[in-house]
């Protein structure tokens, strides 16, 4: 016999999935729904959420301003690490946990017997949403609907809001899957299911951000950015709390066709997906963060903060955000970011970003040793014992080779010769 549930909380976005879930969910179950939408920067997006939860079911709905948080907490941090994934910015992946652990904290206060949530059994947000109600509410029922309902395509959706009077913003012709925040906006499905479609980045309408390459200004636009150990506290002179710094780079950006990125990516369930996204701040604020580190970072930790980065990207993607782990190297990271501080100056330049100059206190550069001019400072004869005892190795091992053709008529296993 299918578990009965009296009050189940809901992931709500106000979007085609979660919106066809507050019928159902009371149809499927019988029970309340109570909604809970978190505002990490969707803007516009939000705008008649409550009167749409509340008309089709839901007794009540919590919309949660979680945008400063996010940013210091989930986005800062990812950016002081460098992390990417295969490209992408993480705009989707580290918004999961902050939402999922607030709607955990609401199920807890309201005394829910189960969290539902819409996403789907392909992708990776059902992985990032329950290992954050795992993390915080181990013994909380997780319902999944995509894994078992009738409503198995976006097209059936669309008629089942369809046949029970639930306003939708799109439809089967406009039927993107999106995910919007402060950070990005991400586009999936219709004709970008085939890599063999060109983006329609010029048609009218499908960038949200900004415009195409193409469709950018023929003059640049410069912008110096300004940090303190790793964090963005203003542009072009001006002191700005972390959101409007960013909401100001997205205008820049957007203006000047920067940051759209169309990849085929890995997800985490196994497949590969196509997806186009715009990134437009967010590309800006790493290409200017990895110029100061340049000159901040020494090469040993500069290298290694690389490998950081990478499994930290993949941790971000895979929904590990609350695990021992990220939180570790997290506090390496901190500590690789005491010298970056400084200024950036960057050209944008119809979707290029390309430095223009970098600055910093703790600069590690010296024009007095780089020079091709004399100086006093550098003897260059100091490179033959240099270049001797770094290459003693490949030298002994070459000596050792001709004595032993010599002997047998052999070489070394693996000697190229």
């Amino acid at each position: 016999m299918e578990k009965k549930y009296n009050k189940v909380v809901l992931a709500y976005s106000g979007g085609l999935d979660t919106s066809v879930l507050i019928p159902w969910l009371k149809e499927h179950y019988g029970c309340e729904v109570i909604a809970v939408s978190g505002n990490v920067g969707q803007g516009t997006e939000l705008d008649g959420l409550e009167e749409k939860a509340l008309k089709t079911g839901a007794s009540k709905l919590y919309i949660e301003d979680l945008t400063k948080e996010f940013v210091d907490d989930y986005i800062i941090p990812t950016v002081k690490a460098g992390a990417t994934y295969e490209q992408y910015l993480l705009g989707t992946s580290f918004a999961r946990p902050i939402i999922a652990k607030r709607i955990v904290d609401i199920a807890l206060k309201e005394g829910a017997d189960a969290i539902c949530h819409g996403c789907t059994g392909k992708g990776n947000d059902q992985v990032r949403f329950e290992l954050a109600i795992h993390a915080f509410a181990p013994q909380m029922d997780i319902i999944a609907p995509w894994r078992f309902w009738e409503l198995n395509s976006r097209e059936k959706e669309i008629a089942y809001a369809e046949a029970h009077n639930i306003p939708l913003k799109i439809n089967k012709e406009t039927n993107y899957s999106k995910d919007k925040n402060l950070w990005h906006l991400s586009h999936e499905g219709l004709d970008l299911e085939l890599p063999s479609n060109e983006a329609p980045i010029n048609k009218p309408g499908f960038l949200e951000l900004g415009v195409s390459p193409e469709m950018a200004p023929d003059k640049p636009t410069y912008v110096t950015i300004h940090f303190e150990k790793g964090v963005p506290t203003a542009v072009d002179g001006e002191k700005l709390d972390s959101v409007a710094l960013i909401e100001k780079l997205n205008k820049l950006g957007g203006e000047n066709g920067i940051g759209i990125l169309d990849i085929v990516e890995n997800r985490l369930v196994g497949m590969k997906s196509r997806g186009v996204y715009e990134t437009p701040g967010g590309s800006i604020l790493y290409a200017a963060h990895a110029k100061l580190e340049e000159i901040t970072l020494d090469k040993e930790t500069s290298h290694y903060k690389t490998q950081v980065g990478l499994k930290f990207g993949e941790l971000v993607y895979n929904g590990q955000w609350y695990t021992p782990l990220r939180k570790a190297l997290s506090a390496f990271v901190d500590s690789t970011q005491e010298t970056v501080t400084g200024d950036v100056k960057l050209k944008l330049y119809k979707g290029n970003i390309i430095p223009a100059s970098v600055t910093s206190p703790y600069s590690l550069y010296s024009e007095d040793m780089a020079t091709f001019n004399e100086d006093d400072c550098y003897d260059q004869a100091d490179s033959a014992g240099f270049i001797n005892l770094f290459g003693l190795p490949l030298k002994v091992r070459a000596l050792n080779d001709q004595m032993l053709f010599a002997k047998t008529g052999e070489h070394f296993p693996s000697v190229d010769k």
